[in-house]
């Protein structure tokens, strides 16, 4: 197998993007992931490619009881490692909620659990479904024309696959934003304030495009499917009351395991942002999004940390008493702000909203039956499924970034 973790640091400046796996085309989305694994794992393949119809006719467990235990050496390079990070991580989930929150199981089987182990240390990844697995790793072009589909799935149909899609395209929409960051510290080391400028003024505009591509998510996703439905698959089993205990991974460890659910703080985007723009949040959120950046590929989390040690725009804005500059360094944290409010605004709809109907439906007697209407899951009614208490979180986030606006 091969890895893709960087054994050599690459050099702060000029921060090239190439050398943290980070497209000049696709930012943090995996540039054009496969979409077929070789032939001796067509068995983790038939599975997943059958995962809605397995799980909703409650078959999927039985199926992976049978699946012949594979080794990954014979994969090779990061394309195929992703697709089997990706093919594992959607089998893990379907196995673990198939019958439900209040049917999960303590022990992930022996032939799963030991291949999605090893793949996942080969990546340098969680062995759970996570952002760098839902969405930068699951899209493939459909037709020539560009549209894009998933290539793994789960119970949710169009709602899901919009839901995946709409997250990819806000990822998509930071690219420009993403190749403005060595500009900009790049401008800041050599104390060049046009080339500041017109940095700022590009990232600025690419979270402006990230919240109207984040609008996109109330045509295709479905609030009553989104909740009863799909959410369920992204939870993990840590801070999760249906899984206190966590799970065990047969054949790794004799202890359970906890790991968080796929969350939008495991995107690398926003971490980026923060750290160029010198955003700070208090001391518990910042806390677990330092724990969100354990989701994320090597060397993105790596591009954080080497943005969290250069030398802060935010000092050449202040030094420099420019207004013109000044002006554009705020519009960069206002549209943070702004993109973090309309998140904001999206999980009500589909969580708090979603929840309070599902509640209701829950004290009706005679409470309609269905994927999208049947018993919705509570165990994280209040939280998201990274496991933080979201709606606090997430203000808490918006509202330390709008402190961070230079005042006159």
């Amino acid at each position: 197998m091969e890895g893709s973790a960087d054994t050599e640091e690459p050099p702060l400046l000029p921060l090239a993007l190439s050398s943290f796996h980070i497209s000049e085309e696709f930012g943090f989305l995996l540039p054009n992931p496969l979409t077929e694994l070789p032939v001796p794992y067509s068995p983790w393949m038939d599975i997943a490619r059958e995962l809605p119809q397995l799980i909703t006719s409650h078959q999927l467990r039985s199926r992976v009881h049978q699946m012949p235990q594979l080794s990954p050496q014979q994969l090779r390079g990061r394309e195929e490692l992703h697709l089997a990070h990706l093919v594992l991580s959607f089998i893990t989930m379907g196995y673990v909620w198939q019958e439900g929150e209040e049917g999960t199981v303590q022990v992930l089987p022996r032939n799963l659990a030991v291949p999605f182990w090893e793949v996942s240390q080969a990546l340098g990844l969680p062995p759970i479904l996570s952002h760098a697995d839902f969405v930068l790793a699951n899209w493939r072009r459909k037709d020539p024309n560009g549209n894009l589909d998933t290539i793994i799935t789960l119970p949710g149909g169009e709602s899901l696959r919009g839901f995946i899609l709409v997250t990819l395209l806000v990822e998509k929409a930071a690219v420009p934003g993403i190749k403005a960051i060595p500009r900009a510290l790049g401008a800041t080391l050599q104390g060049d304030e046009e080339s500041l400028h017109g940095a700022l003024e590009e990232l600025a505009e690419a979270i402006e495009a990230m919240r109207e591509a984040l609008r996109r998510m109330h045509d295709y996703v479905d609030p009553e499917v989104f909740y009863s439905v799909i959410r369920i698959f992204l939870s993990g089993w840590k801070d999760n009351p249906a899984m206190a205990h966590g799970l065990i991974y047969e054949g790794v460890s004799p202890e359970a395991l906890a790991f968080s659910g796929g969350s939008a703080a495991q995107s690398t985007v926003l971490h980026a942002f923060d750290e160029l723009l010198g955003i700070c949040h208090r001391q518990d959120c910042a806390a677990f999004l330092r724990r969100m950046r354990e989701y994320m590929p090597p060397s993105h989390r790596a591009f954080v940390e080497r943005i969290r040690g250069a030398v802060s725009p935010r000092r050449l804005v202040l030094s420099s008493g420019d207004a013109r500059l000044r002006a554009a360094f705020n519009r960069c944290v206002s549209a943070l702000a702004e993109l973090r409010s309309y998140h904001i605004t999206v999980v009500t709809k589909y969580i708090a909203v979603a929840a309070a109907k599902a509640k209701a439906r829950r004290a009706e007697p005679s409470a309609r039956a269905g994927p999208a209407a049947g018993k919705a899951p509570s165990a994280l009614e209040d939280k998201g499924t990274g496991g933080s208490h979201i709606f606090s979180f997430l203000k808490s986030i918006r509202d330390t970034t709008r402190e961070g606006v230079i005042r006159d």
